[in-house]
């Protein structure tokens, strides 16, 4: 008995000493191909078990192996998978992880993305997952809403509508770029989301270049850059189907599906989606197709082609006309969800304000290798816009009239009664139509050519330059769209034909068109060596404006169609970076750049006659210093900014001794935002992070002008012009900021995200135009609100696919807030126009993998 129980004990003791034996330790560091830079997050498991580990805040990681004998598999989304067989213990050193897309990297180099601790500039990063947890049933801009410097909103709630500030500059002043391509509208710089409402769908990766930004193309940019990367072709073969459901009838399901890169170098991802929904606010109902494909085809070692189009066509009801907040008080219909932009008509819902697009964004890219240290990338790309708002023209019949009540109301603050404008309109026989619904179109052209040249000189010298060449057609005519039951709608507009009577489908009222041409030089000197980075850039544009009129002048006019008028503009800037230790470094910025008036600033009453040939450039200096942190679990950024705005197009319009309509520049109209913002992540363990920002801004106009005299042509005075705006705010943006977020994997495969957004110092917005009175008040401040979202995501296998859950809430606290105001008499909030923000919503939707 005791033999047997010595042998026992033995062979225990054997068992585990083979056990632990068989264990190994395997160690390494993942690492982003993009930056050089640690990758947190990454998952590492031993192949064939579910014995897995995350990497840390710097990329390190550390597995205990059940085998000596080992696959460890490396993997990450939007990465290539990686297997190494290990036997025994083993350090894997440093892991860099490439990219499931083909061409993603030459499209960055298009881009201009930014690099961490190496390009001297203030940037916030969102990758495709942040993108997908965060967006849920709001606006593209809006997944932007926790990052420093921004102020995004839904504006009037319709689906695409959203806008975004960026350092108290509005979009116009904010340059947007899709894979490096310009997005703002080439006459009047505005960016409009709706024109890609799939945008969220197949976005790679997105950032926000703030101040002077890291882009070397001579764009209009005051406040910042949001650079867009969009998917590519993913190197392994596969796809996905999803759909999403949410609040007030949000519907969005759609496909993607990659064929992988095959044996001839060949391949495509495609994708759609299809989204619907009746809108938070009342009468915003909306429908949109989104497309995606990207063609990519590896010719040799030194060339590669690649061909991309996206877009979507959709249309969407519109709450165009914001309300005082008595009105939003005193409906029926749910406060600030009132709408006064639609109704009924036959039992149909029927917009008087609603927007319509389809802009296929399509290029060609061209990638060669011309040696080890050259390398060209060039893009050609196209884009067709066509659609526009809608709209009514004749008798109004639409106003809120006294305590929202009017002949045309469906009850008091209700919506309209088409009906009741139809059968009015029948009754007017021949006589035609009071009452009609037009769109305002304005279609598009628009060609362009990107090349960027990248030749490294020696180990630490890289010279940049490239060419920017843009021809745009802005085609701009009024529709006819509803005759409301008339017979006809008569209007004397067209010169050529003055006693027109239209129907459906007609052109009239106004008819011109919008001609862009640019021309854009640019280089970048860039010199890195150990720990310092630094780069100047010059670039350099000419813009010209062309204006074509058909219905103001006969065709037998000459001043049909107006000269050329061109404007210069140009910018350099520089910066360096440092990183004084691994935790730390600095960087610091200057520029200063002249900006072209837009196509309004020359053609300025909408005719051929009202032309400003000499408007001043718009002149913006800027500076910024930044320092930031990175440790194994914290990391922090803190930047402080300068920017002057000086010489605002402003104009003036005034009626010469003749008669005859001219306009003059009003020049010294300065502004100067500058701030602070703070940005940190702390990663308490591998599975909790948190994250948070604060953003300080002081953005005011900075002096008045006063006494400015207009002269006519033959210098007689004609008036004199004041601007009383020292020292007043600048509207239209928070200018205090603050955001903390919670991120936490509560049980395996399921995570917990909790944000909380804090907006501050809002001022309503105005026209400094309108201050001509001396000791004009502020602007109303619009009440400090906070707004608190929750996500969940739990990823699960179902057979042989991977399938995804995401639930999002935003606003969980049904918070009433104003989003938007526009300042009234006075400066009180009893005569702010506003729109409020949204209140609750939520979506649900899953996503399988294969």
């Amino acid at each position: 008995m005791k033999n047997i129980t010595q042998n026992l004990f033995f062979a225990i003791i054997m068992v585990f000493s083979t056990v632990s034996f068989a264990q190994s330790i395997v160690t390494g560091t993942t690492i982003d191909p993009e930056s050089n830079m640690p990758l947190p997050g990454v998952n590492v498991v031993e192949k064939g078990t579910k014995n897995g580990v995350s990497s840390d805040f710097d990329g390190n990681f550390s597995i205990k192996t059940k085998s000596t004998d080992a696959v460890i598999v490396v993997s990450y989304i939007g990465y290539l998978s990686k297997e190494i067989p290990v036997n025994g213990d083993a350090d894997l050193g440093k892991i860099v992880l490439e990219s499931s897309e083909v061409g993603l990297d030459e499209v960055q180099i298009i881009a201009s993305i930014a690099v961490d601790r190496k390009t001297p500039i203030a940037v916030s990063t969102i990758r495709a997952e942040e993108i997908e947890l965060k967006l849920g049933t709001q606006e593209f801009p809006e997944v932007l809403k926790s990052t420093p410097g921004v102020y995004a909103t839904k504006a009037g709630g319709g689906f695409g509508d959203g806008q975004i500030n960026v350092r108290g500059f509005e979009d116009e002043n904010v340059a947007v770029l899709i894979n490096g391509v310009p997005m703002n509208d080439m006459e009047n710089g505005n960016v409009y989301w709706s024109n890609w409402a799939g945008l969220g769908d197949v976005t790679s990766t997105m950032q926000v270049q703030r101040g002077l930004g890291a882009s070397k193309v001579a764009v209009p940019s005051i406040g910042g850059t949001i650079n867009i990367v969009t998917k590519t072709t993913d190197v392994e073969k596969g796809g996905s189907i999803g759909s999403t459901v949410g609040n007030d009838g949000y519907l969005k399901y759609g496909a993607l599906y990659s064929t992988g890169v095959m044996e001839n170098g060949f391949a495509a991802t495609v994708s759609a989606y299809r989204t619907t929904g009746d809108g938070y606010v009342d009468g915003t109902e909306f429908e949109a197709l989104s497309y995606f494909i990207n063609v990519s085809k590896q010719i040799n070692d030194k060339h590669k082609l690649a061909f991309s189009a996206f877009g979507a066509t959709q249309r969407h009801g519109q709450r165009q006309n914001s309300q005082t907040i008595a009105t939003y008080r005193a409906t029926d219909q749910g406060g600030r969800r009132f709408n006064a932009d639609w109704g009924y008509m036959n039992g149909q819902v029927t917009h008087q304000e609603d927007n319509f697009y389809n802009k296929p964004q399509i290029s060609l890219n061209h990638f060669w290798k011309i040696s080890d240290d050259t390398k060209l990338s060039t893009a050609l790309y196209a884009s067709f816009g066509s659609g526009g708002g809608g709209g009514y023209d004749g008798e109004n019949k639409f106003s809120l009239g006294e305590n929202g009540i009017t002949d045309y109301r469906i009850g008091a603050y209700g919506p309209t009664d088409f009906d009741k404008i139809v059968d009015e309109n029948q009754a007017l026989g021949a006589y035609g139509s009071e009452t009609i619904l037009r769109a305002s179109r304005n279609d598009h052209e628009w060609y362009g050519l990107l090349s960027t040249l990248d030749h490294k000189i020696g180990d630490n010298l890289v010279l940049t330059g490239g060419l920017d060449l843009r021809t745009y057609k802005g085609i701009h005519y009024t529709e006819l769209t509803d005759l409301l039951g008339g017979q006809y709608f008569a209007d004397d507009a067209n010169v050529n034909d003055p006693n027109a009577t239209y129907q459906v489908g007609d052109t009239y009222s106004y008819h011109n068109d919008g001609l862009v041409n640019w021309v854009g030089l640019f280089g970048q000197l860039e010199y890195s060596v150990n720990n310092l980075s630094t780069f100047v850039a010059i670039a350099g544009s000419n813009t010209g404006f062309k204006r074509v009129d058909y219905f103001n002048y006969l065709d037998s006019d000459p001043n049909q169609s107006t000269d050329w008028y061109n404007f210069l503009g140009y910018s350099a800037k520089g910066g360096a970076n440092y990183n004084l230790t691994d935790n730390h470094n600095v960087f610091a910025n200057i520029g200063y750049f002249e900006k072209a008036g837009g196509f309004d600033a020359t053609f300025i009453g909408y005719d051929n006659e009202r032309i400003n040939p000499d408007a001043e450039n718009q002149k913006i200096f800027s500076m910024e210093l930044g320092y930031g942190f990175r440790s194994q679990k914290f990391s922090a950024n803190v930047n402080i900014y300068r920017t002057a705005w000086n010489d605002r197009t402003e104009t003036y319009n005034y009626q010469q001794p003749d008669g005859t309509l001219a306009a003059a520049n009003i020049l010294g109209v300065n502004a100067l935002h500058q701030g602070l913002e703070l940005d940190f992540v702390y990663r308490a363990s591998d599975k909790f992070k948190v994250t948070g920002m604060a953003s300080f801004g002081d953005w005011k106009w900075n002096n008045n002008v006063e006494d400015v005299e207009i002269y006519d042509e033959d210098q007689n005075l004609i008036d004199t012009v004041d601007l009383f705006i020292e020292g007043l705010h600048v509207g239209g943006s928070a200018q205090t900021t603050i955001a903390l977020g919670l991120d936490y994997e509560f049980m395996p495969k399921t995570r917990i995200m909790a944000d909380f957004n804090y907006f501050d110092r809002l001022f309503a917005e105005y026209d400094p135009s309108d201050r001509g009175t001396a000791g004009t008040p502020e602007a109303w401040e619009v009440p400090a609100y906070g707004l608190f979202d929750l996500g969940l995501v739990h990823n699960l296998d179902f057979g042989p696919f991977d399938v995804r859950l995401v639930a999002r809430m935003n606003n969980v606290f049904n918070t009433e807030y104003v989003a938007n105001a526009y300042d009234g008499t006075n400066s009180v909030a009893e005569t702010a126009r506003v729109w409020y923000g949204t209140g609750r919503t939520f979506s649900v939707g899953a996503q399988l993998n294969f």
